[in-house]
């Protein structure tokens, strides 16, 4: 059964260069914590300026959604599943902008720069304070639990409407076919 509509091309360009990026924070936190100190540096100057990317794309994102409504859920879907979608992607937004946002405090309080590119650094968000960087810093690790947790959640909903539903809202996001 096909009743879902597609979403918009950029909403699907930005939905899966994010989805890459946000996969790739996490493996490159993981391999920060996990690694030998000699891999550290490299990753760090990896993870913060994409973090900072992530932000503004959400930011892009979410006036994208207001300005490209996505498109209804089929009527088969169930109230339950519709309240689940709804609320799991306020937690995937409220992640892709609180996840940058404490990272970026976390290294504020700890004193360390977010270079971008070359001299191109962010300013300090925080005062620097140890004690601060220490939540922060658990604050961070907490919630990257969490948006994997969701991201794993989010892609095992979409699997089970392509693969076991077939309702059209898996394809509303992957499909590169031109909008009806």
């Amino acid at each position: 059964m096909r009743s879902a509509q597609q979403f918009s091309a950029f909403s699907r360009l930005i939905h899966w260069a994010m989805a890459a990026m946000i996969i790739a924070m996490l493996f490159i936190g993981v391999g920060m914590v996990t690694s030998p100190t000699g891999r550290y540096a490299e990753l760090v100057s990896i993870h913060k300026p994409l973090g900072i990317a992530i932000l503004a794309l959400v930011v892009v994102r979410i006036v994208n959604r207001w300005a490209n409504r996505p498109p209804p859920l089929p009527r088969s879907v169930p109230q339950l599943q519709r309240a689940a979608a709804h609320t799991s992607h306020l937690i995937l937004y409220g992640l892709m902008i609180a996840m940058p946002l404490v990272g970026w405090g976390m290294l504020s309080a700890a004193g360390y720069p977010i270079v971008l590119y070359g001299p191109l650094s962010l300013p300090a968000i925080l005062p620097q304070n140890p004690g601060l960087y220490a939540g922060l810093r658990t604050a961070h690790s907490a919630l990257a639990y969490l948006l994997f947790a969701t991201v794993v959640v989010h892609l095992g909903a979409a699997l089970f409407h392509g693969l076991i539903r077939r309702d059209g809202v898996l394809e509303s996001m992957a499909s590169v076919a031109p909008r009806r």
